[in-house]
């Protein structure tokens, strides 16, 4: 099969499933939470990934009030930046983040900018120059504001940036934002992402000419 190549100006990138495996704390706080609630763990965890743990919750119990979401969002956020027992890098994610050392990226995550900085330093990973976190933005994934956000904070339009992702709700974001995305890992390929890398092991990155960047999808 021929290699697919993008030639984006810059790279909008989540972090959960993506460049950081954090699955195990994510479905110890969220079962918990399903338990808690009287709820399906396995269906709580399908709207979970790639959302804000508030927004999660308003699809799930869409009767609650939002200011009992958002106390029970810093609670979760509180359990999840304690605790970070199986939280490693995503394969390929130390060589893929240093060969974007001096390129133009961005963070763009439903996390809070504290629980990055947590996770990002358990998996050994360094932050890109540029965070847009849960404090960024007003609505959550699948909602495209973080990465026009992003693309803006990069002084780009979203269509010259190229985004990577891994659960439904940020690829259905980047799509919304007119942003390519690569999906990342066995739960991107049912989504419709632009194109599809089992593992950021699959993808080479090159500066090219004009400010461009190469991406090559072997």
């Amino acid at each position: 099969m021929p290699a697919t190549t993008f030639t984006p100006r810059a790279l909008l990138l989540d972090m959960d499933g993506t460049l950081v495996n954090s699955d195990a704390v994510v479905e110890r706080c969220w079962r918990r939470w399903a338990g808690a609630n009287g709820l399906d763990p396995a269906e709580v965890l399908r709207v979970a990934h790639g959302r804000q743990g508030h927004a999660t919750m308003a699809v799930l119990l869409p009767d609650r009030p939002v200011e009992v979401n958002l106390a029970e969002n810093d609670l979760m956020l509180a359990a999840e930046k304690a605790d970070t027992e199986g939280v490693v890098p995503i394969p390929g994610a130390p060589a893929f983040l240093a060969a974007l050392a001096g390129l133009p990226h961005a963070l763009v995550t439903s996390a809070d900018a504290p629980l990055a900085r947590v996770r990002m330093a358990a998996a050994g990973l360094p932050l890109p120059p540029v965070l847009v976190t849960a404090e960024s933005v007003g609505a959550s994934k699948p909602d495209p504001e973080g990465f026009l956000k992003g693309a803006a904070a990069l002084g780009l339009a979203p269509a010259d940036c190229l985004a990577f992702e891994d659960s439904e709700a940020g690829i259905a974001a980047a799509h919304a934002a007119g942003v390519p995305v690569i999906g990342i890992g066995p739960r991107a390929a049912a989504h419709h992402p632009t194109a599809h890398a089992p593992t950021l092991e699959s993808l080479t990155i090159t500066p090219g000419p004009a400010g461009a960047l190469t991406v090559t999808l072997a």
